[in-house]
């Protein structure tokens, strides 16, 4: 089942399947390393939802929920 990283919840993990969004944005997750095949798994969310702490390749990382958005995964489980 595809959906967004940003609707997914704690311990969720999934396979990014595209990367979306524009220019910048598009350049900036691909250079975090979210590329097509990359194994997510969603650590934390802020008490509001913003930013979300993700684990990909070994590291934890920091995304807004704009960027999020613009990542569809495949969800596993």
């Amino acid at each position: 089942m595809e959906k967004t990283l940003d609707t997914f919840e704690i311990g969720d993990v999934g396979i990014v399947k595209r990367v979306g969004g524009e220019g910048k944005i598009k350049r900036r997750l691909f250079d975090m390393g979210i590329t097509p095949g990359a194994e997510i798994f969603l650590r934390k969310k802020a008490p509001l939802g913003d930013p979300i702490e993700i684990t990909i390749r070994g590291y934890e990382l920091t995304l807004r929920k704009t960027e999020a958005a613009c990542v569809t995964m495949e969800a596993e489980g």
